[in-house]
């Protein structure tokens, strides 16, 4: 039997226009009964379509006419050819249904128009069949993905050396690796007019609150947009406060820390063609924490915990600390330090906010050039670029030595937050930081850390408080918060996840020897 493809001829038994123009308008219109009107319609919705495949052929169990539809790069070749059109075409057994010769894992029927379409856009096949209002569609989806591989902005230590792909069902897979437990259920939408995106929302179902995952749906469920790209797309879409700098949800490339994370009671929300999967409710203190910590001793992990939270107030108020003193307070800095500070300053013709501005932006620039670039380039010019623009700068008075090691200072504190999100949030309020002590001084910074901590306790994840534990205050939850408790006494859940069951260990302590 020799194959081909079909393309659109002009006949005079075509379908009339005003037909037409109804399926076009209501797609929810049924198929035909006639092969060649079903396919004298496909190629009108599917005009200029050069990947759509159509092959025609002629059914050995019955001598039907049929014909397979799919698009060429997003279905899986070597599925078609060996598990529905060979034995289609070669099946000589008479009077057989079609769930017994083709050998594909699920067939379902369809009759709409809009059921059609939606199937070969997301790389479904579609065998139309004369003489039947139905059609038969076939799971064949195989378009291109990457292999899993490490995750690029969570570097993995102690835990496992997986990333999520842009596969969703692939990502999903991952999380069940982690949670083989049959309360993990999955609730799945489609967002999107133009391209319809899938949204998956998994949670344990004895764990999550009922209430926050009713929000989180009636929030995805009630998007109207052409299309969702990726996970920080729709976390913009439903997030709380859309102004706010900070970020209101947790977006992960691990499989592991989604787990965790769920485990705690939190959602993780899954989007089809994104590497990242999105953690809510979440509190300003998971973006300070890794997984990692939990792999490691726990007086090692505390210690680091203790040393982010140094570098969380390190990168936001250093320069603007620096600024202040030099400008307002420096009766505060000892006599020989500040006999230093002057010989390093006594060529800088232009004011410390100038100076710290000039250098906070290279910096910027730096960061932003090494990451556009591949990455041995990338390295190479944010090294090099910033020892000879920091070298030439203090040999030519633009700067200082002190600004140099300021902002050095200021940038390694900045790449210690593990979660990219929140050093970014945490680069644009130095800038603010830096303006509001060049006008008041250390009384400037001061009234910035209240409008700060103020603006972090009027926020909200999903309803739920971004402050806590420290406000409201949750003492129990501090256990894993500034410090990070042995395993075995951190027997509860985070009363800020508000699971319904509190409780996820009991006692794990070996019994203690009598003698």
């Amino acid at each position: 039997m020799r194959f081909f493809r079909y393309r659109y001829q002009n006949k005079k038994n075509s379908i009339p226009e005003i037909k037409l123009n109804r399926i076009y308008s209501d797609l929810s219109i049924n198929l035909s009964g006639e092969l060649s009107e079903n396919l004298d319609v496909l190629h009108r919705l599917f005009i200029n379509t050069s990947d759509l495949v159509v092959r025609q052929f002629k059914s050995k169990q019955n001598g039907s006419r049929n014909a397979l539809v799919y698009l060429e790069g997003l279905a899986d070749k070597n599925l078609i050819n060996d598990h529905i059109l060979r034995p289609l075409m070669f099946d000589k057994s008479l009077n057989s249904s079609l769930e017994s010769v083709v050998t594909i894992g699920s067939i379902k029927y369809i009759n709409s128009w809009r059921e059609i379409e939606k199937t070969i856009l997301h790389g479904g096949s579609v065998l139309f069949i004369d003489d039947l209002t139905k059609a038969a569609v076939f799971n064949t989806q195989g378009w291109p993905q990457r292999a899993i591989e490490d995750p690029q902005l969570e570097a993995s230590l102690k835990g496992a050396h997986q990333g999520f792909t842009e596969t969703g069902s692939q990502n999903i897979a991952m999380i069940r690796r982690f949670i083989a437990n049959r309360e993990l259920k999955i609730k799945e939408y489609t967002v999107g007019k133009r391209s319809e995106s899938k949204v998956s929302i998994l949670y344990l179902a004895d764990v999550a609150h009922p209430e926050i995952l009713k929000e989180l749906e009636d929030r995805i469920k009630h998007l109207d947009v052409d299309c969702i790209l990726n996970t920080g797309e729709l976390a913009e879409y439903i997030e709380d406060n859309p102004y706010s700098p900070f970020p209101q949800f947790l977006m992960t490339e691990r499989p592991d820390s989604a787990a965790s994370q769920l485990l705690q009671g939190r959602l993780c929300v899954i989007v089809d063609r994104s590497s990242s999967a999105l953690i809510a409710p979440t509190a300003m203190i998971s973006f300070l924490q890794s997984v990692d910590d939990y792999s490691t001793r726990w007086i090692v992990a505390s210690f680091i915990r203790i040393l982010r939270f140094l570098a969380f107030l390190i990168a936001i108020f250093l320069p603007a600390l620096y600024i202040s003193i030099i400008s307002f307070n420096f009766q505060i800095i000892p006599m020989d330090l500040l006999l230093s500070i002057g010989e390093s300053r006594e060529r800088v013709p232009f004011s410390p906010i100038i100076e710290a501005l000039l250098m906070e932006i290279t910096l910027e620039l730096l960061r932003e050039a090494g990451i556009r670039l591949p990455s041995p380039i990338g390295q190479t010019v944010g090294i090099v670029g910033g020892i000879v623009i920091g070298q030439a700068a203090v040999e030519a008075g633009i700067v200082s030595n002190i600004m140099v090691i300021v902002v050095s200072f200021t940038a390694i504190a900045s790449f210690s937050i593990p979660n990219y999100d929140m050093a970014s949030s945490i680069r644009l309020i130095r800038f603010p930081m830096m303006l509001i002590a060049w006008m008041f001084g250390i009384v400037g910074i001061m009234v910035g850390w209240m409008l700060l901590i103020g603006h972090l306790l009027s926020l909200k994840s999903l309803g739920t408080p971004y402050f806590s534990p420290l406000a409201p205050v949750r003492f129990s939850d501090w256990k894993d918060t500034f410090i990070r408790v042995p395993l075995w006494k951190m027997t509860t859940r985070p009363k800020s996840t508000r699971a319904i069951q509190s409780k996820r260990m009991g006692s794990n302590r070996p019994l203690e020897d009598d003698k």
